[in-house]
């Protein structure tokens, strides 16, 4: 079970793969697999607005940008109990704390200044959990929310799953807690349920989860009913890999509430989801990632100080793979694709080259529909118009590599070569060791291409 929620929350297809070659990653490259970017994720406010659209009940709430709109939406919401909750793309919100000290994201308050005084604790502070890494991710809205009084506090999700190929509905009695350690420690407190896509839910599958989870009346259970097939219709119609809600609660009165809300969609049908495209945060995103995106890269920061411009997923994991081993540490995972142009070529140099991280750049070209000499051009042309001042170690093979070594020779460009891989781990290592023991010895040390 806990595979299965491990899943749910993956990261990229890219991500995932690094993981498979069991490279000892660390750091950013944790919390890159954390922040699940492979499937597409929005701020728990944009999945509300969603719920909303699809008949899903929610507690009211309003999202703010300021301690002023934070006030008024209190007043707004009336009562005299509310949660505010910091908006930031990732889990573990309540138990992170704020860059300034503050602790947690998530906090209750009695009154309207209260909320405004916390939403200004909250508000342009970089919010770290386990998921986000040590630097953070900057909050820019707080959602205030009217705070309930539960009967009962239960978890559902539907999630794809490749064991079952297929939708999988997953519901506990243990909500409000962290699922994972709930499958861990007590499975037995874990119910699942395959959907067959082409069939849809089944009679008696929604009432088998609703006591499951605890919803013992008749009126509670058709409420969870409706709920979960609402639910389900939202999972369809928007390309969604998760929708997950922690906690799905029974008020004193009755009431069935999705509290939480945490939706992820998959990246390959965002071409057909505009509404999804157009909630998108950028400032969520490491900066680098949001180039190579716009690029058409497929790239993923890590923790190193090697990066990496490699042609496929495949090889680009054995080059991470021959780096570690070697004693050194990867500074993203580049995988250019087969049919990269200069333009291209040279936007993931210029990546590379303005990457503070990166002491040094690998190139490991394999040719076959990628050819070594259209790498060549944009190497070349990259370190003309981008000042390219960083060690580069260079191997080629395959498909028109004699064009590209000839290309090379004439340019003038100093570089390191290598005719396999571990040779070119190897350099690219021994470099980053120099560059370092000259940053030690408070030594200036200039690398440059051109003649």
């Amino acid at each position: 079970m806990a595979a299965l929620l491990q899943r749910a929350a993956a990261a990229t297809k890219l991500v995932a793969r690094v993981q498979r070659t069991g490279t000892a990653l660390s750091g950013r490259a944790a919390a890159a697999a954390e922040q699940q970017k492979r499937h597409f994720n929005i701020h728990e406010y944009q999945s509300v607005s969603l719920f909303h659209k699809y008949n899903i009940p929610t507690p009211r709430s309003k999202v703010v940008s300021s301690p002023a709109e934070a006030e008024l939406a209190a007043e707004a919401l009336g009562g005299a109990d509310f949660v505010i909750k910091a908006q930031v793309l990732a889990g573990g919100r309540g138990k992170g704390k704020f860059s300034s000290g503050f602790q947690g994201g998530v906090h209750t308050c009695i009154s309207a200044l209260e909320a405004r005084s916390l939403a200004a604790k909250m508000l342009n502070q970089h919010l770290v959990t386990k998921q986000t890494g040590p630097e953070g991710k900057l909050c820019h809205k707080v959602m205030v929310c009217e705070r309930l009084y539960l009967r009962r506090e239960a978890y559902f999700a539907i999630l794809m799953d490749r064991e079952s190929s297929g939708p999988v509905m997953v519901a506990s009695p243990a909500g409000g807690m962290d699922i994972e350690k709930v499958a861990r420690d007590t499975p037995q407190l874990i119910f699942k349920e395959a959907i067959d896509i082409n069939k849809g839910i089944q009679t008696g599958q929604t009432e088998r989860l609703a006591k499951a989870m605890g919803f013992g009346s008749e009126a509670a259970c058709l409420e969870a009913d409706k709920i979960i097939r609402n639910l389900y219709k939202l999972f369809l119609e928007k390309d969604a890999t998760l929708v997950e809600v922690n906690p799905i609660s029974e008020t004193h009165d009755g009431r069935i509430l999705c509290v939480d809300a945490k939706m992820n969609f998959d990246d390959n049908a965002l071409y057909r989801q505009p509404e999804l495209v157009a909630f998108r945060d950028y400032t969520q995103e490491d900066p680098r990632e949001v180039s190579a995106d716009k690029a058409g890269l497929n790239y993923i920061g890590l923790d190193g100080n090697i990066g990496c411009l490699v042609n496929g997923a495949g090889l680009a994991m054995a080059t991470m793979d021959a780096i570690k081993l070697t004693g050194g540490t990867p500074a993203n995972f580049l995988d250019i694709g087969g049919g990269a142009s200069k333009d291209q070529v040279i936007a993931a140099f210029q990546l590379l080259n303005s990457d503070k991280q990166t002491k040094a750049i690998l190139v490991n070209i394999f040719g076959g529909i990628m050819r070594c000499d259209v790498i060549a051009l944009g190497l070349i042309a990259a370190a003309q118009t981008l000042q390219l001042k960083k060690p580069v170690v260079i191997r080629l093979a395959g498909t028109n590599v004699k064009e590209a070594k000839q290309l090379i020779d004439e340019s003038g460009l100093r570089m390191l070569t290598a005719d396999d891989l571990q040779e070119a781990a190897t350099k690219a290592v021994r470099v980053v060791q120099i560059i370092d023991m000259a940053e030690d010895a408070k030594l200036d040390v200039n690398f440059q291409l051109p003649l």
